[in-house]
């Protein structure tokens, strides 16, 4: 088939039967413990060290941008095992579809790109005087992950269904949307923007690697449009520094700037 190379799980299907691989229980034992730290004295310091954070631009705590999906996040109540076990049941299938070289490749490699568009969001965001003090809040530990692995099922079994708050029985490609949705009102909630791009930018690219084998289209894609916000960010930055404005010449497709 076209696009990477992926399978239908075998010795069991989406769910809590069948196999279990070892690397998704350590997974999971990764994200208990990493969530378990925040909640002693001596360790919570490791915890917020783990997490992403201003810190990677501002002191230069380069390790966040990998760390940070790995950490688990939230309060120690029903909720957080509730998408342990979501994070569990997605993983799982998802792992068996792609392999465990696959898997480990584009779960770390679209979780640091992830962490690396919204670390650039953040820097955009506060060079321009509107810093949010929730940075990527939306984005820490399992809810990164859960994005992640929501989207690469939602891709590799399109019309497969699944019940939508364990009730509402929903097409597995329909949750493509519902993640983008779901991290808009976080968004309208938190006001999280490098969080809520960062989010955005997993699902794209889960979806474009998956249907075409390949990080390189949507990554220029991405890249691309980096640029073309820098570049209007900096147009912005002169105007108001050195009153310099745009004016387009008789030709409409080549504007200068006076």
């Amino acid at each position: 088939m076209n696009g990477a190379s992926f399978q239908r799980p075998t010795g069991g299907g989406f769910g809590l039967s069948g196999p279990v691989p070892r690397d998704i229980v350590v997974l999971m034992a990764v994200v208990l413990g990493t969530f378990s730290l925040q909640f002693f004295a001596s360790t919570a310091p490791l915890h917020r060290l783990l997490l992403l954070s201003s810190a990677v631009w501002k002191v230069g705590l380069l390790w966040q941008v990998v760390t940070y999906p790995f950490a688990g996040v939230g309060a120690p109540s029903i909720w957080f095992l509730l998408e342990l076990l979501i994070l569990f049941m997605f993983s799982r299938t998802v792992y068996l579809q792609l392999g465990r070289r696959g898997f480990w490749r584009w779960l770390v490699t679209l979780g640091f790109i992830c962490g690396l568009v919204a670390v650039v969001v953040d820097v955009v965001s506060s060079a321009l005087g509107s810093p949010s003090p929730v940075a990527f809040s939306l984005m820490q530990g399992q809810h990164m992950l859960l994005t992640l692995v929501i989207a690469a099922f939602a891709t590799m079994n399109r019309e497969a269904t699944i019940l939508l708050f364990f009730v509402l029985p929903v097409q597995a490609k329909w949750f493509l949307l519902l993640e983008i949705l779901f991290a808009f009102m976080g968004f309208l909630s938190s006001h999280d923007l490098a969080g809520f791009v960062g989010l955005c930018t997993g699902v794209g690219l889960t979806f474009g690697y998956l249907t075409s084998g390949t990080l390189g289209g949507p990554l220029r894609r991405a890249w691309l449009r980096l640029q073309e916000l820098w570049i209007a960010w900096r147009l912005s930055s002169l105007r108001r520094k050195r009153g310099l404005h745009i004016v387009k010449g008789e030709d409409d497709d080549e504007p200068w700037v006076h």
